[in-house]
């Protein structure tokens, strides 16, 4: 058996495959997020790793035999996160998390740097690692001199899993420390941030052995010989595995609290101004690059806080059949935007509001703003030189047929549903744990899904969201003066 413990925002699912992949299981453990400030995000590594606890529980009460069989372990997890801890190992304070913004001025300031773009083959995007650590060191320098290690968010789960300071290149490489082409810490980058090569974990290869599993947690848990733990990946790559998509031209687009158009690489393309992402995938001499918008079910979730009225039931209001646009434009950078603005100060908005707009007109902007959202991302990965003719769905949002139609349709592109089961980050991670402990061929074993449908664009309606996509192109720089 293969367990897949995959580190999101809103929590941790821990699954289990056997050697034939088939899913055994699957267990969750809640997480909730803090935002002290405007535009913070923040979580307790502590949280974390009783999150983990909960879900391994989950799966130990229904799964006691197959959990005790578990021979690797695979991690994936939210991306960017800054966590510090000293030479005890406490750590230091809150982790700053992906979608916290306050580091947008030295963010600004190390991106003016032109070593960083050469380097990493990527913007210096306020999400990132760097700027947080520079934010520490200017307004929390206490915190910043007693740092012995920074962690991404799953390596610290690694750390408290084994005792060992180890990552990999996917995650890395979302940190702006990486040189993404050679695979390896950049001392000169590190030393841009007063930092060092020795406050970094060692680095492996996602499919490779990073460290074994505690004896007192294997005890705890069951587990019964040797558990060895992959490497792993950062979550869009774990997702990537767990879809197939690795290898060159396979795309997927993902719905969940962030969205993400994603596309493999079999060299490394970096175009850093497009504010496409650049990054190492987490199988060896492969890359990735991929456009990332920071609300996509996050916009609805948002929307259904405010009418209270759950997504589903709100997604359900729209019916079946995809509708022409309204004229109501929803923005959803409810906390800046990625790809392809890299402005973190630009803030959401509706347009168009008339006495007519019902809640339903509402859902259906909210909806629409999220396609034209990463239509910008595939305008921007076809700059990069990425030709994507389809796309597969994952992610929660992608239960919603009427939603994945406006997506089919704002891109022009047919988009694929895998037959039914879990192929997201957890299986993906369970994926890098069978590698890891058995050596067997990455490709081999990350093969797609079968697809059990594909949604094609609405062609009566491509000539009125081609319209509906203009407009929301317009808006941004519309309303870019009145944010900054």
């Amino acid at each position: 058996m293969y367990l897949g413990l995959d580190l999101g925002t809103s929590g941790v699912k821990a699954m289990l495959i056997d050697g034939d992949q088939k899913i055994v299981g699957s267990a969750n453990g809640a997480l909730d997020v803090s935002r002290p400030h405007s535009g913070w995000s923040e979580q307790e590594p502590a949280h974390w790793v009783r999150a983990t606890e909960e879900a391994v529980a989950g799966l130990k009460a229904k799964h006691p035999k197959e959990l005790a069989a578990v021979k690797g372990i695979g991690l994936s997890g939210q991306m960017h996160g800054a966590t510090l801890i000293d030479a005890t190992d406490k750590v230091l304070r809150p982790c700053i998390l992906w979608n916290d913004t306050r580091s947008h001025v030295e963010a600004a300031a190390l991106d003016a740097d032109p070593r960083f773009r050469a380097l990493t083959g990527n913007i210096v995007f306020p999400g990132f690692t760097a700027p947080k650590l520079a934010w520490v060191e200017k307004h929390e320098p206490d915190v910043f001199a007693r740092i012995a290690k920074v962690l991404l968010p799953k390596d610290y789960l690694r750390l408290w899993l084994t005792g060992e300071y180890i990552s990999e290149m996917s995650d890395s490489a979302g940190t702006s420390w990486l040189d993404t082409g050679k695979r390896a810490w950049s001392s000169e980058l590190l030393a841009a941030t007063n930092l060092s090569k020795e406050q970094m974990p060692a680095l492996v290869e996602g499919t490779e052995q990073a460290g074994k599993l505690r004896a007192e947690l294997a005890t705890q848990w069951g587990i019964s010989g040797d558990a060895v733990v992959a490497g792993g990946a950062g979550d869009n790559a774990a997702s990537a595995c767990g879809m197939g998509t690795v290898s060159d031209g396979a795309a997927f687009v993902s719905l969940g609290t962030s969205g993400v158009l994603f596309a493999a690489n079999g060299s490394y393309l970096p175009k850093p101004e497009s504010a496409v992402h650049a990054f190492c995938h987490a199988l060896p001499n492969t890359w990735h690059q991929m456009g990332v918008i920071l609300s996509a079910t996050d916009a609805l979730n948002w929307h259904s806080g405010v009418t209270g009225k759950s997504a589903a039931d709100l997604t359900g209001e729209l019916g079946e059949t995809l509708k022409a646009p309204t004229g109501v434009s929803f923005l959803p950078y409810l906390s800046g935007e990625r790809t392809p603005h890299n402005d973190a100060v630009i803030r959401g908005a509706f347009i168009g509001l008339e006495h007519e707009s019902s809640r339903v007109v509402l859902t259906q902007a909210v909806l629409e703003g999220v396609a034209f959202a990463i239509r910008d991302n595939l305008e921007a990965l076809r700059s990069a030189g990425i030709g994507i003719s389809r796309v597969t769905a994952i992610g929660g949002g992608s239960r919603s047929r009427y939603w994945l139609a406006s997506i089919a349709t704002a891109l022009g592109v047919p988009v694929d549903l895998p037959a039914d089961g879990d192929f997201g980050a957890a299986f993906g991670a369970a994926r890098l744990g069978l590698i890891a402990a058995t050596g067997a061929d990455p490709i081999a074993v990350c093969t797609p899904p079968v697809t059990s449908g594909t949604i094609e664009p609405v062609s009566a309606l491509s000539g009125t969201y081609e319209d509906a996509y203009k407009r929301y192109r317009a808006l941004y720089p519309a309303i870019k003066s009145l944010a900054h």
